[in-house]
């Protein structure tokens, strides 16, 4: 006999964790099936910190789910009594032609958001750590910051689980079909049906949605922790987060969360990954070239060479921007997927918006620019 529920979520990382504490919240009866454990390190939700802003340079549309979801964390802080945001600000640079600086001023404009305007000689004063160059643009955005990705993670499942959802892990799911007005799941411990069901399943979105040949490129993508032993390095001495276009490829970093080390990555590149399950997790010195270059360009201070790594994913749109919309043959089938490497920030709102559009078959939210018929689904 399968155990019967009002919703079931496919993936309990990022986004299938907040979609379950936003179903739990409103009384759904709903079960979340994790391939893993709680905050695991095999996918794409894991290394400590997430950058969060508001002036998004990857479109204006997406401010409206940022601003909720800077309430929506608020909300959880309160909630699981954890500071999860940690509000340092963040130190935008590149090429005034570029896409990083006017795409943030341009967001900013239109939401009417904080964000200064400095010279490099400015931000090289006010944030020593980072090396900017006289030809570059810079903005500074004092409402970002950075989130503790798996203390948030851990938050929305405890509150979840707190209202009521059931979370089973170290379950793989073999097969989900529709019956009618049911889904049903069968997993290697299990059966389940539902009246609805939300796929939220990272890297392996492409397997679990197999039938709609989803146009998703599943990269590697590897992050470094550098020594960093001065006290302007420090969070807590009023270092921030920063992202930086330069010379072809687009750098992000954090202050130093523990006095010693200072994380950062490079944002483009990335190979591709065939099976999210065998994914390569050794470093190779060929990881290290760009940004050990980066480093010394734009960081000076710091020892090129990583005391440690951590390796993730980013699961790839064509146009790099998210897919979250109902499925187009399955109308009780919600799916969110193809996060591309900046989804992390909207997991509050967009757990809410995935959990409204199960249930209710619409948000409150504007998610269209997000619909999979921008790629013909429809």
């Amino acid at each position: 006999m399968s155990e019967s529920f009002d919703c079931i979520v496919l993936g309990c990382g990022g986004f299938g964790s907040g979609a379950l504490y936003h179903l739990a919240r409103r009384g759904v009866r709903v079960l979340g099936i994790e391939q893993f454990g709680i905050a695991h390190d095999r996918g794409s939700s894991h290394g400590e910190t997430r950058i969060i802003r508001q002036a998004y340079f990857e479109h204006p549309d997406y401010v409206p789910l940022l601003r909720r979801a800077y309430e929506l964390w608020h909300e959880l802080e309160v909630e699981s009594g954890r500071q999860m945001f940690h509000r340092v600000g963040m130190l935008t640079t590149g090429p005034a032609a570029g896409e990083a600086v006017p795409g943030t001023v341009r967001s900013s404009e239109l939401h009417g958001l904080p964000l200064e305007r400095l010279t490099p000689q400015e931000a090289r004063r006010r944030f020593p750590t980072y090396h900017v160059p006289d030809e570059l643009s810079v903005v500074f955005e004092p409402q970002a910051g950075f989130l503790e990705v798996e203390r948030c993670v851990e938050a929305h499942i405890q509150a979840a689980v707190h209202h009521g959802a059931i979370v089973r892990t170290e379950e793989t799911v073999q097969h989900w079909s529709c019956e009618g007005d049911t889904v049903r799941v069968r997993t290697d411990k299990g059966e389940y049906s539902a009246a609805r069901m939300i796929v939220t399943a990272g890297a392996w979105a492409s397997r679990m949605l197999a039938e709609l040949n989803l146009p998703l490129n599943v990269v590697r993508k590897v992050v470094f922790w550098f020594p960093a032993p001065l006290r302007h390095h420090a969070a807590d001495a009023g270092n921030c987060t920063f992202f930086f276009e330069v010379n072809g490829g687009q750098f992000y970093g954090f202050p130093s969360i523990d006095g010693r080390t200072l994380k950062l990555a490079e944002h483009t590149g990335g190979e591709t990954v065939t099976d999210p399950a065998r994914v390569d997790r050794d470093l190779h010195p060929t990881d290290l070239l760009r940004v050990a270059d980066f480093v010394r360009s734009f960081l000076p201070e710091l020892n090129p060479e990583p005391v440690r790594h951590s390796v993730c994913m980013y699961t790839k749109t064509p146009d790099c921007h998210f897919i979250v919309d109902r499925h187009p043959h399955h109308p009780q089938i919600v799916l969110g997927a193809g996060f591309s490497g900046h989804g992390f920030k909207f997991t509050s709102s967009l757990g809410e918006v995935l959990a409204e559009l199960a249930m209710e078959s619409r948000s409150t939210l504007p998610v269209e620019f997000l619909s999979l018929g921008r790629f013909g689904a429809r």
